[in-house]
């Protein structure tokens, strides 16, 4: 274990702490709430919007970009959506402030006609838009991304989980039918999916929330959860079918090919750095970061060792051929050649950054034309040959990516559980926790007598059918069972 990082057996919310900060992800800001993204974690977030930016790219989206403000009147259009958000949005009163004895305060004169919001999710502005984008059928479909930050006030924070600020994307398409619309639905479920196993190497499960669970104006909600360490669910990306609910609010029509005037359909669906937040407690450990090569900023650092200046001249070279062996075959890899630091001090810093190999180089290298080469994932250090080096390294990282993809899957499975009593589930979730497959009524009542007693909540509906059954709680009618789990 590292010494500035709490085991997670001793206490899980500390070292997660820990973890972000010895790995210079992020730290809190002035802003109560809110987080600095040091270079190491802007890094990662850059990564991962960046494979996920070709994914939307490859079916179809584009690019745009909305306003950060949104009318006030523009939320109260769509009554569902303004319940959902109303306790969460930062308002602008004013649009200035004045000196006074040498300080500033409001200035009352400079009162807004109307308020603005600071958007915590962007579908009001950006269905006002469409209304003058959208004329014909032949203006459909609109498949648009929106890469942003939003503002949601909350009140309990931790760094990337939950936080006032975060960044996000946000995607936006309207379509001419329900069923392009549920299929484009289905499809961003899909990527979203597909995003967290193969680059994130976090196996998740697809499913819909329940009423009570869905995003606010949404006619179905469909998610990606992923299970933690701790045993705790994380909602690692949504999915929404609209409806036409933000088509009628905003007055969005379109003239179809027979002349008739009809409601658009629409969806929305995002992720945001809360994902910064699952990678570390999917794969982590108690010396720090644990990075999936795909995504680690650095997949490959060299640490040079040596005694004197003849000594520093010579193995900086021979690590200055390997790193171009390895840049030439699109390694993302680094020299560490500071003078100011041991090369203990190193090793530790790379472990604590989640760097996914570390290759060591020192005058009996030289000699012997080896390197020391170091697995971050499994702590596992090896003597090898120089030769062949880049391959074997190309092999080590697509290796990784996978093992850390089938741990985490094996852990998923050790921490999945079945149950037909309410006894057995309130036993099971107390003290095994993670997630727990049990039928349910589905009724909003019995929905919230679990999370009230339990602090457990349905996490997802299978998409596929399962096997009818009783309520484990009322003993009603069940048609499948449903996912509980305790979460973040």
């Amino acid at each position: 274990m590292a010494k500035n990082i709490t085991s997670q057996e001793k206490d899980y919310s500390q070292w997660y702490l820990d973890v972000v900060r010895e790995a210079k992800l992020a730290e809190h800001s002035p802003v109560r709430g809110s987080m600095v993204i040091r270079p190491n974690g802007m890094a990662l977030w850059e990564n991962m919007k960046g494979a996920l930016d070709q994914m939307f790219k490859d079916t179809g989206h584009e690019n745009a970009y909305f306003p950060l403000f949104i009318p006030k009147s523009f939320l109260s259009k769509e009554a569902q959506h303004v319940e959902g958000f109303a306790k969460e949005c930062a308002v602008v009163t004013h649009s200035r402030l004045k000196s006074v004895d040498g300080g500033v305060e409001v200035d009352p004169e400079s009162k807004l006609e109307e308020e603005l919001i600071v958007r915590p999710t962007s579908e009001t502005i950006i269905w006002d838009t469409y209304r003058s984008w959208i004329q014909s059928y032949r203006d459909l479909p609109i498949l648009v991304n929106q890469w942003a930050n939003v503002v949601r006030w909350e009140m309990r924070t931790r760094l990337f989980l939950r936080t006032m600020e975060f960044l996000w994307q946000e995607g936006h398409t309207a379509h001419a039918t329900k069923e392009e619309a549920v299929e484009e639905t289905r499809q961003m479920l899909d990527v979203y999916a597909t995003f967290a196993e193969e680059f994130m190497a976090m196996p998740v499960l697809k499913g819909v929330k329940t009423e009570s669970e869905r995003f606010a104006g949404a006619v179905e909600t469909y998610c990606i959860e992923a299970l933690m360490q701790d045993g705790k669910a994380l909602q690692a990306g949504t999915s929404h079918f609209l409806g036409q609910n933000f088509a009628k609010a905003f007055d969005v029509k379109f003239q179809d090919k027979d002349g008739e005037h009809k409601l658009v359909w629409a969806t929305s669906w995002g992720v945001s750095t809360r994902l910064i937040g699952g990678l570390i407690m999917t794969h982590s450990d108690d010396q720090g970061l644990v990075l999936p090569p795909k995504l680690a900023p650095t997949q490959v650092v060299i640490v040079p060792i040596y005694r004197s200046d003849e000594q520093r001249e010579a193995v900086l070279e021979y690590a200055d051929g390997i790193y171009e062996e390895l840049t030439e075959l699109g390694v993302r890899i680094k020299v560490d050649d500071r003078d100011n630091q041991n090369p203990g001090y190193k090793f530790a810093e790379h472990e604590a950054a989640g760097i996914p190999l570390r290759i060591a180089v020192g005058p009996r290298d030289l000699e012997n034309n080896n390197v020391e080469l170091a697995r971050r994932d499994i702590l596992e250090k090896n003597i090898e040959s120089r030769e062949g080096l880049g391959e074997r390294v190309h092999k080590l990282l697509d290796d990784i990516q996978n093992e850390l993809f089938e741990k985490a899957k094996k852990r998923r499975e050790e921490m999945t559980s079945e149950v037909d009593s309410y006894d057995e589930f309130k036993e099971v979730i107390e003290d095994k926790g993670g997630f727990v497959w049990a039928h349910w009524d589905g009724t909003a009542e019995t929905e919230e007598k679990i999370k009230e007693e339990t602090k457990a909540t349905i996490r997802l509906i299978p998409l596929e059918d399962g096997e009818e059954g009783e309520c484990m709680v009322t003993r009603k009618p069940s048609k499948q069972k449903v996912l509980f789990a305790r979460s973040y």
